[in-house]
């Protein structure tokens, strides 16, 4: 079954036109199903860093986002050729029947044979054109600002997703502990029940806490596995579970001072460069949309042959003489706009429209912005602060299960007082390790606002 899942996912890479995945195994990127392939090879050891250029590459959203930006930055690229002068190449023939003139049947012709090979050098003179290349600079710039976000997010994306799977191994290790504490105190208490020292009821609540544990390290082992299949999706090119996490949780970095934190927001905010840029688009749309009304010239200056013979001189039957066919032309043309329908009129409603709601949408991204800043600096600053007493509380747990174990081997505890320990330690332990990531998640979501310290 297994063979034939790994057969299915390689028709997938192929139709999809990438590598197959005897290929990606040679790139660090195997494809592994079931425990028999992951253990294949020695597992990939990743950091966060690691994590983040992989997921830059990989990740749907982030590239879409980078991909709008691209997109935006040849569009200001055509925009701006828009005002500059082009230039073209023209070969032509045309053939209108005879009529035994020079001229042929056709009055539009200029004789029964016509050859054209010219340059043409065109420019368009247009207050809308330059508009629109304005526009096309504020959408670069509100794509930019965007794909800043993008990268923000996924900061917090991965963050959280890298250091879930770093908390769910602890977790699992936490239950394993338990698991082995709560074997280890069945095994005490149904010692000291043969030698008459405990009631029968202290191993059966023994025995109970034995099974709870197992089932608590069943459901620890299943999250772990869900939360290292979710980071693979997540960074890797194609299905890999054969890589580590490093643990490096203990590593806090210093909470900056909300001074510090209020200066890098004001320069370093892609919310409100995106917000900013917005509005600077709308009013360029409202632009574009006013200059549709005025006037634009076009002039085209044309250099080659335009005549009855494909050479550069000719002869005129008309007056005997040879010609020279080499030459140039010029035209300009005035375009005035007269009658639309209303549709000039209908553009330039729209884009009052979508500047009032980008004016709406930047009040609020201020706003917000504030409030942001506040509430994830205050996230950060408490839960940095929680950690030594998260830290010192499973440190206390630790010792009271030792202490309350040995009572309970002297006679001097209960076995309620046994198992409500060791639960005690198990919750302190989880606690501490959901401490540490909160802190991450907190840190992380702060530097979408401010960047990097």
């Amino acid at each position: 079954m297994m063979r034939r899942f790994s057969d299915f996912l390689n028709a997938c890479l192929a139709i999809l036109g990438v590598m197959s995945a005897t290929t990606l195994c040679a790139q660090d990127t195997k494809v592994t199903v079931g425990a028999s392939d992951a253990n294949a090879s020695a597992p990939v050891t990743l950091t966060l860093q690691d994590a983040l250029t992989r997921a830059h590459a990989n990740e749907p959203q982030y590239r879409a986002a980078l991909t709008q930006y691209g997109v935006a930055r040849q569009q200001t690229i055509q925009a701006r050729a828009g005002l500059l002068p082009n230039v073209n190449y023209n070969a032509e023939f045309l053939y209108t029947q005879g009529n035994g003139t020079a001229t042929g049947r056709f009055i539009a012709s200029n004789g029964v044979h016509e050859y054209v090979s010219e340059a043409n050098v065109h420019q368009a003179l247009s207050l809308q054109s330059a508009a629109e290349y304005r526009l096309a600079r504020a959408e670069e710039a509100l794509a930019k600002a965007n794909s800043e976000i993008a990268t923000r997010g996924l900061v917090v994306t991965v963050t959280q997703a890298y250091y879930a799977n770093v908390i769910a191994q602890r977790k699992y290790a936490t239950a394993q502990r338990a698991a082995a504490e709560a074997t280890h105190f069945m095994d005490i208490s149904q010692k000291l029940e043969k030698g008459g020292e405990v009631a029968h009821s202290d191993s059966i609540k023994a025995q109970i806490q034995a099974q709870q544990q197992q089932r608590a390290m069943q459901d620890a082992q299943l999250e772990m596995d869900r939360s290292h299949l979710e980071l693979g999706v997540l960074i890797f090119p194609s299905f890999n579970q054969n890589f580590t996490t490093v643990d490096d949780l203990d590593n806090v970095e210093p909470v900056p001072t909300f001074e510090e934190a209020e200066a890098h927001a004001g320069k370093e905010n892609p919310q409100l460069r995106a917000a900013l840029a917005s509005m600077n688009a709308a009013n360029r749309q409202v632009a574009v949309a006013w200059n549709g009304f005025l006037p634009s010239l076009g002039l085209d200056y044309f250099y080659g042959i335009d005549a009855n013979h494909f050479a550069v001189n000719g002869f005129d039957p008309v007056s005997g003489r040879n010609v020279r066919n080499l030459g140039y032309a010029a035209t300009a043309t005035l375009q005035l706009p007269v009658w639309s329908w209303g549709a000039g009129h209908a553009k330039l409603k729209s884009a009052h429209l979508e500047q009032q709601q980008a004016k709406v949408e930047l009040s609020f991204a201020l706003r917000k912005i504030v409030a942001d800043l506040k509430s994830f600096y205050a996230e950060a600053q408490t839960s940095r602060t929680e950690l030594d007493s998260l830290r010192q509380s499973a440190d206390l747990a630790a010792e009271s299960l030792r202490l309350t174990t040995l009572r309970y081997q002297a006679g001097e505890a209960t076995a309620l007082e046994v198992v409500d320990a060791q639960n005690t330690l198990t919750t302190s332990q989880n606690a501490f390790a959901d401490g540490q990531l909160r802190f991450r998640l907190a840190m992380a979501n702060l530097q979408t606002l401010t960047g990097q310290f």
